[in-house]
């Protein structure tokens, strides 16, 4: 960071007053480095402030003026919030009261579908699918993570990665590798005993391997958060492992468990990807929506299936962040890092249930990629690159790719850019007067939102509100801004809250000095603040570029024929019979997700290791 002049520079216009001369400055960081501020914050208490605006060549700014900056960025990042999540989601909500004349109907357009025939039994199919794949998902995952965390299995850097590996491709492809598997025609049809994979099982299965990613990676970071010292009291106390574990670890990581089922089962529940391939008879809530409004046209319905969806994922939300505020007051600030240590036997099991978990996960994504090679399933099984010919079969051809590349890059810079931004004006500027602190307020609420609304509900709100003729955003329409603006909202809350965790893990006292120094807020976040919390940041645009190219349900409505996106392809090309290149295009989706997130990664490290050079130690 670029400072003024010293404190010792004379002063035009000042009385020759003699002044000691300044003591040496210890060695340490440079001048200018976020090392550099907690020292000069010391210096700085030791003086009066008016003598530092001189000083410093500035003179302050009226703090109106900063407050005048702050409500404007709050009440931006509100509008925005409330423009493309609050009010589609009322225009859903309104939808659901009206007929198909746009009349006020009241609740006679919900009541009329709960009550139409099949509908209730269509209810506890999803919900029986939910529970089971719940069932499950988050025990395997658990023990998953617990093998990563608490064991000492060999290759835990490869598991991890392996079971990180469906968060690149679309949902749709567990429902196409099974196909492939054990369709009519599938490669292990004949260990089926006649069964068909689709129906319940199908759905079960390929949301499994859609839903697993997401519970490992909640309850890694339960596991991760042990306190060691615990364990040492309970073995001082005679405790064995079985009780151990009970008493200790499993009340211990109760909340991240019950997040884990709460997203599997909303993902699960609002998921169309999966029954949309396999689903066969066995229908289902978001695949009756999908049809409501694609098929049917039938868009009072949709909405109403859209509230319906809704209401689950509004009820574990709100219990999850109930019982995740429970958690926080019970941490402690001395907790000491759990060391596993040596035992062969659980070791043992650990890496075979891993084992297991991972060759499921290899088999249904190697499957898929292998298929997309075959030259013609199932009568010849040459190797060939026909299902890649995107251009001369349904679906959108590489124009679809290319623009998922596009909305993938532009959701990436401009979500993380509006993320940072946001967290940092409600995580570490305060709030003065009632304004500041109302929009303050309501910017944590809305930045809460997206997490509790599913994507199919999402997309059908932005049909509704931004189809209308009557209002004038209509324009955005079918055009890649408002695809992107949509992805944005949709994974807005994850990365929100990754950006909140980083700064807020930085010492207060860094903005503390840059105050005392008269260092401009935005300055601090551009030199300091910004590269300190790098990591994190990269990590969000990582998130969001790989959500992006993965993305189904919240832009299968909003796209035209010139901003097809590669997933609606794959869509598209299941419907038109393309089973092959579906496949492909599920391929080629991962690959530059892959690319993407490794071209990120060393440039993490890279920067990283520019910006921070400051942490590394200093040989005397």
């Amino acid at each position: 960071m670029r400072f003024a002049p010293t404190l010792d520079t004379p002063m035009t216009g000042s009385p020759s007053v003699a002044e000691p001369t300044p003591a040496p400055a210890p060695a340490g960081p440079d001048v200018g480095t976020p090392g550099a501020l907690a020292a000069s914050a010391a210096r700085a208490a030791s003086a009066s402030p008016a003598s530092f605006a001189p000083a410093l060549g500035r003179r302050p700014l009226p703090a109106w003026i900063g407050s005048l900056g702050l409500n404007v960025g709050q009440g931006a990042l509100a509008l925005f919030l409330l423009l493309f999540l609050a009010l589609p989601l009322a225009a859903i909500l309104a939808k659901s009261v009206t007929d198909g004349e746009g009349a006020w109907a009241g609740l006679a357009v919900v009541t009329g579908i709960i009550g139409a025939d099949g509908f209730l039994p269509m209810v506890g199919r999803s919900l029986t699918v939910g529970i089971v794949t719940m069932l499950l998902v988050v025990p395997a995952a658990y023990g998953f993570a617990y093998g990563l965390t608490r064991t000492r299995l060999p290759g835990k850097g490869m598991l991890r990665t392996i079971a990180l590996l469906p968060l690149l491709a679309p949902s749709l492809l567990p429902g196409i590798a099974l196909v492939y598997l054990l369709g009519n025609q599938g490669l292990l049809k004949g260990l089926t005993g006649g069964a068909t994979i689709y129906g319940f099982w199908g759905i079960v299965v390929g949301e499994a391997f859609y839903t697993f990613p997401h519970a490992l990676m909640i309850l890694l970071t339960g596991l991760t958060l042990a306190d060691g010292r615990l364990y040492d009291a309970a073995r001082a106390m005679g405790a064995g492992p079985w009780r151990t574990f009970l008493t200790v670890t499993l009340s211990g990581t109760r909340y991240a468990v019950f997040s884990a089922c709460c997203v599997v089962f909303t993902l699960t529940v609002t998921d169309f990807g999966v029954p949309k391939v396999v689903g066969g008879d066995y229908n289902v809530l978001a695949m009756e929506a999908y049809k409501a409004v694609v098929g049917q046209q039938n868009f009072p319905k949709g909405a109403a299936i859209g509230i319906l969806l809704l209401l689950p994922a509004l009820l574990t939300f709100v219990l999850d962040r109930r019982l995740r505020a429970r958690q926080g007051a019970q941490m402690s600030g001395r907790a000491q890092a759990y060391a596993a240590g040596p035992n062969r036997r659980r070791d043992a099991a650990f890496f075979t249930l891993a084992g297991v978990v991972a060759a499921f996960l290899m088999l249904i994504i190697g499957v898929a990629v292998w298929a997309s090679f075959v030259k013609m399933w199932p009568y010849n099984l040459s190797m060939s690159l026909r299902s890649y010919d995107f251009d001369n079969m349904d679906g959108g051809g590489w124009l679809a790719w290319r623009n998922s590349l596009l909305l993938a890059f532009c959701t990436a810079v401009i979500g993380t850019a509006v993320v940072f931004v946001g967290a940092w004006m409600v995580e570490k500027v305060p709030a003065r007067g009632q304004l500041a602190g109302g929009l303050r307020g309501m910017v944590r609420m809305l930045a809460l939102m997206p997490m509790a609304v599913p994507g199919l509900v999402l997309g059908l709100g932005y049909i509704f509100f931004f189809n209308s003729l009557a209002n004038p955003l209509n324009v955005l329409y079918g055009t890649m801004p408002l695809l992107v603006l949509c992805t944005v909202v949709h994974f807005y809350t994850s990365a929100h809250l990754t950006a909140a965790t980083a700064l807020n893990a930085l010492d207060p006292e860094f903005e503390a000095a840059s105050a005392s120094l008269k260092v401009p807020r935005m300055t601090t976040f551009l030199r300091v603040t910004l590269p300190m919390c790098l990591p994190a940041a990269l990590d969000v645009a990582r998130y969001l570029f790989v959500s992006a190219m993965t993305t189904v349900s919240a832009v299968v409505f909003l796209y035209s024929p010139s901003t097809v996106l590669a997933a609606v392809a794959v869509l598209n090309m299941d419907d038109a019979g393309f089973i092959g290149p579906a496949a492909a295009m599920c391929t080629v989706i991962m690959a530059s997700s892959a690319a993407a997130a490794l071209v990120l990664h060393l440039a993490s490290r890279a920067l990283v290791a520019r910006s921070q050079a400051w942490r590394r130690p200093v040989a005397l």
